[in-house]
């Protein structure tokens, strides 16, 4: 019921089409109702000659009330058809709306949550709670509460002309209906736990795929194909192998409630063919109540299915909510910038940060950078380079200290306005399977072509991109395809267009040659004029027109200074200098004297 409550705001939206198949319910319930009394009518009247006392009826000849009866039979069973067909239409449509609401929520939800949260999941199981854990929604409410309710309906409708028929009748085909609700409570725990194994070992099919396609130059690279094939494979037929156990539970379940039903009728035929034979029921009697009690079980089976499905989708309803529950470990702020932006002023407050407790990566950074100024970040390779520049849009926090932008502590800026002063170019390159327009845009959709057409030029893509197809207009992935240094590229022009008064360039040359990477650094010169920039480096010779050089190691801000400053010293940045630039040791020395 608890999470029944969870998933009611998303029908709220359609309450009045709810109400409105609710109705439907009822007439439905009706012309069940109706269904086998014209039988009664041919069997009893027709066939057996007694006196029509119905209403409207009395007086007809045998002929007419033939007719009238194989009318009403027609007409009875086609009425229910068409409304059991606007039913399933009415239903359906509020279905898959809440499907869509609720694959909506667990999207925005995600693009909530921090880059934390997303390196602790697996891409599969998140794409699978978000395309088959949300149908839920519609399985519990609309296939398994609206059912219910009909059941219910029908049922009391049921009861309310069978009673006044024959009470003992009544009474013998309701003696399975304990039986059936304590077979529901055996199975539905059984079908549970099956059906949470499944939900875990399809997400890890959906994980397995996604990590392959992500990762298939490497697989080929070491030409594990035949491995990763195996691995596929195992995860596959566990899948499947669950799901059979699943459908064989199912299938069991379903032919014990059918066996219980067949009891039940079987129970009614010989004490209602004993009633016959005793004079107290008329065989047009005992055919009406055998055809209610299809219809009585019918209702008594679909409450026992619709348990059954909801046993099933509550497990996709909880995957869903565990998402949709997670505490945003990024609380927004409530400042904003003005309207001119931020002057660009920039500090990092005894900063420390830790991805776990166990895995320390910053320790207690110092750093102030003022307005326009060019910070080159160096180190080696896991020194702590991009966790910086990552605190600076709050993509982490830090677990201790504060970074600070205008004085003012980031944490205290909504998000939003917080991002929108920082364009970035991040590793790897990524591009959208968009047009390359679109592409270049991203950050600033109401951009002008001329606008667009400058930002490629500066970041010399523009060549490139008056050789596709389509030129801008290509649609990337499609019809053309791009190498890595074009990429990125083609990202850097998406950050000059950004136009934004702080720069991150996470080794924006790393896969240009050197020729291209000279052009392309002297469009982002003519960008950075006056702009807070922040270059994370492995090619050193991209450092040397930055005004600061800040050099981390092991987390820890060990020296900064200008280009010259820091060669002299001799210090961390003159070894890693003069490891990049010199093949040995000694031939470093001899450069230096």
């Amino acid at each position: 019921m608890g999470l029944l409550a969870k998933l009611l705001p998303f029908l709220r939206p359609y309450r009045l089409t709810f109400a409105w198949a609710l109705l439907q319910v009822f007439v439905i319930a009706g012309f069940n109702l109706l269904k086998p009394w014209p039988l009664q009518l041919v069997i009893d009247d027709v066939l057996g000659g007694k006196r029509v006392t119905l209403p409207g009826l009395a007086g007809l000849s045998t002929a007419t009330l033939l007719i009238v009866a194989c009318v009403g039979l027609v007409v009875v069973n086609l009425g229910a058809g068409l409304l059991e067909f606007l039913h399933n239409r009415t239903t359906i449509a509020v279905g898959q709306n809440m499907v869509n609401d609720l694959r909506g929520a667990l999207y925005a939800q995600l693009q909530r949550l921090s880059l934390a949260f997303h390196g602790r999941q697996k891409v599969g199981d998140l794409m699978h709670r978000i395309t088959a854990d949300a149908f839920a929604v519609q399985t519990m409410l609309m296939n398994g509460l609206l059912p219910i309710l009909s059941a219910v309906i029908l049922l009391a409708g049921m009861l309310a002309v069978l009673i006044p028929l024959d009470a003992t009748l009544t009474l013998v085909s309701l003696t399975v209906v304990p039986a059936l609700f304590v077979l529901i409570g055996a199975f539905n725990r059984k079908i549970t736990v099956i059906a949470t194994e499944v939900r875990e070992r399809e997400t890890l099919v959906y994980s397995l795929v996604q990590w392959a396609m992500q990762s298939i130059k490497i697989v080929q690279a070491f030409t594990q194909e035949e491995v990763e094939y195996r691995r596929f494979m195992g995860a596959s037929e566990a899948s499947l192998g669950a799901t059979l156990r699943l459908y064989g539970w199912q299938t069991l379940y379903s032919a014990m409630v059918n066996g219980l039903i067949a009891a039940g009728t079987a129970a009614v035929v010989y004490v209602g063919a004993r009633t016959v034979l005793q004079g107290e029921l008329t065989i047009g009697q005992l055919v009406v109540f055998i055809s209610y009690l299809a219809q009585l079980y019918a209702p008594v089976n679909q409450l026992t299915q619709s348990w059954g499905l909801i046993a099933g989708a509550r497990v996709g309803a909880t995957r869903c909510f565990e998402i949709l529950e997670v505490e945003a470990d990024l609380k927004d702020g409530s400042r904003s910038f003005p309207l001119a932006g931020t002057r660009g002023d920039v500090e990092w407050r005894r900063v420390s940060f830790r991805y776990r407790s166990d895995m320390p990566v910053l320790h207690d950074v110092e750093l102030r950078v003022a307005a326009g100024t060019k910070v080159a970040v160096v180190g080696p390779s896991g020194a702590g380079k991009s966790t910086l520049l990552s605190l600076l849009p709050r993509f982490f926090d830090p677990a201790s200290g504060s970074v600070l932008i205008d004085g003012v502590d980031v944490r205290d800026y909504t998000l939003k306005s917080l991002r929108r002063q920082i364009a970035m170019v991040l590793q790897p390159p990524l591009i959208f399977p968009m047009a390359v327009r679109a592409n270049i845009a991203y950050g600033r959709p109401e951009a002008t072509d001329i606008e667009i057409i400058e930002a490629a030029r500066l970041a010399r893509i523009d060549d490139v991109i008056a050789h596709l197809p389509q030129g801008y207009d290509t649609v990337l992935g499609e019809t053309a395809t791009m190498s890595e240094g074009e990429k990125q590229r083609l990202t850097i022009a998406r950050a000059i267009l950004r136009d934004a008064p702080i720069l991150v360039l996470d080794e924006p040359t790393s896969a240009l040659d050197v020729e291209t990477e000279a052009l392309v650094m002297e469009g982002l010169n003519r960008l950075t004029r006056g702009r807070t920039t922040f270059i994370i480096a492995h090619r050193l010779s991209t450092v040397r027109n930055a005004d600061l050089i800040v050099v981390l190691k092991n987390g820890v801000l060990v020296e900064q200074g200008s280009f010259a400053a820091l060669t002299a010293k001799g210090g961390a940045f003159a070894e890693l200098y003069n490891a990049q630039f010199f093949a040995t040791p000694a031939a470093a020395v001899q450069k230096s004297a």
